[in-house]
Formats: structure tokens, C-alpha cells, sequence
């Protein structure tokens, strides 16, 4: 496992990677795109009734992605939100939603103490180079019994997909479904997890091809799928973290 200043660091926080895999909106928009197909409760919208249920008033979300459900919380929770993304390309898109964005860093986050009743981490905690500093991070710009939504996928989750590749899972990850509630017990008092699962349906191989490759970690292996056993119905498995201080 290669390091960063002395810190242990996985294939999908590497940042040299993850600075890649965000440049533009392309990877993102491929993988987003696939959940069109998907049957079961959606993982967002699960994500966005756990901020809703608290009525907050300030919302810090870190790695908006297209900025989606940052102007959804603005605009439905009438709260103001404020977004911090590494990528130059992501902080346009989310200020194109209505939110303030700016480009920062998820361990050194330019706020006071306490200046958010919520704080969102929506499929971007498995990409800190070290999870332990960016959730305390994350607890001191949270107000005294703020609350903190984060959302991760299994390991396992689209493992059928990866069956065809014969790679025992998907992308290894810091913060994932299996081990994403320990390093927030360490700093939340209560740590609830809201399993959200269907399915989602790769149609051909191109589409499954373009997903894979979307993917840093794994778009070597895009040309090794099959050409048969298509369409493909994989097993999807999300979790909505609610933190409580």
C-alpha cells in the first residue's frame, strides 16, 4: 500500500488518482448514469431525507460531485449551503446548482468551530488519505449535537459485475459499508446505519464496459468483460451513516 507523508494510503485515496478521476465530470456522470436502471429505494434520496428530518439551517457538504444534491438542500430545505471540493471542475458545476462552492481540502477545512448544524460526505469518504483526521475535521465544524451524513458503498455491492473480471470486489476501500462505522464511533456518540439495497442492470457490454473504465482503479480491466451474458443484473448495496455528537 503505497503512503503520503508517512499515512497509509489505498488505491481510491491515493491523490494523485483521485485528482485524476475528478478532473471533469465525465467518470462521475457515467457512474451516476447507471442508477436510471436501478430498482430498490434510492440511496440519495435516503441520504437527503436523513439532512431533511433535522431542518438544518447551515449545510457544509465536502465532495459535492455535480453539486445535485447540494442545490436539491438548498432550494427544498431552504437552509444555506456551503460546498468544499478538491477538484476546480466540481466547485463550478455545484456554484452552477445556486451553492456557494469553493475548492479546499477535507482535513483543513477553512471554517470556524461549530458553524454547521449538518455536514454531508456523500461517497467521498473512502477518498481521504486519512479517514481519522478528516472526521475529526468533519466534528469541529459541527455544531454541539450536530449531526453528520455520510454514504458509502459494500465492498460487495455490483458483485456480480465484478465476478465476470474475477476480482473478489470492487474497488478496495478505507470507508466502505463493512468498515466505515468504526472510525466514526471514535468520534460520534451515536453512529446509525440505514442499509439501502436493490439492483441496478448493465443492458450490454459497452454500458458495463463504460462504467468500468469510468473507474481509475479498474479501467484496465474494462476490455477483459465478456462478450456474452448480457444484460447483467447486479446486486447493489449502499449505507446512509447518521451521526450524532
Amino acid at each position: 500500500m503505497p503512503k503520503l507523508a508517512g499515512k497509509p494510503v489505498s488505491a481510491v485515496n491515493d491523490p494523485e488518482l483521485v485528482a485524476r478521476e475528478y478532473a471533469d465530470e465525465s467518470r462521475l456522470s457515467a457512474r451516476i448514469a447507471l442508477q436510471s436502471t436501478g430498482t430498490g429505494p434510492d440511496p440519495r434520496q435516503i441520504a437527503f431525507e436523513a439532512v431533511a428530518e433535522v431542518s438544518p439551517r447551515r449545510i457544509l457538504e465536502v465532495g459535492p460531485g455535480r453539486g445535485e444534491l447540494a442545490g436539491r438542500m438548498a432550494r427544498e430545505l431552504g437552509a444555506r449551503v456551503v460546498a468544499v471540493d478538491q477538484s476546480p471542475r466540481m466547485v463550478e458545476l455545484t456554484r452552477a446548482q445556486g451553492v456557494e462552492a469553493m475548492v479546499g481540502d477535507v482535513e483543513e477545512l477553512p471554517f470556524a468551530d461549530g458553524t454547521f448544524d449538518l455536514v454531508v460526505a456523500a461517497w467521498m469518504l473512502y477518498h481521504a488519505a486519512n479517514i481519522d483526521s478528516t472526521v475529526r475535521e468533519l466534528t469541529r465544524v459541527l455544531r454541539p449535537e450536530g449531526r453528520l451524513v455520510a454514504v458509502t458503498n459494500s465492498e460487495r455491492s455490483l458483485g456480480e459485475l465484478w465476478d465476470l473480471l474475477d476480482t473478489g470486489g470492487g474497488p478496495v476501500s478505507t470507508f466502505s459499508t463493512e468498515n466505515g462505522e468504526w472510525p466514526l464511533l471514535r468520534y460520534f456518540t451515536v453512529v446509525e446505519r440505514r442499509d439501502v439495497k436493490g439492483t441496478v442492470t448493465f443492458p450490454d457490454r459497452e454500458t458495463a464496459r463504460t462504467y468500468v473504465a469510468s473507474l481509475e482503479t479498474k479501467a484496465h480491466l474494462a476490455d477483459r468483460l465478456p462478450h456474452a451474458n448480457w444484460p447483467l443484473t447486479a446486486s447493489r448495496h449502499a449505507t446512509v451513516f447518521v451521526c450524532e455528537l
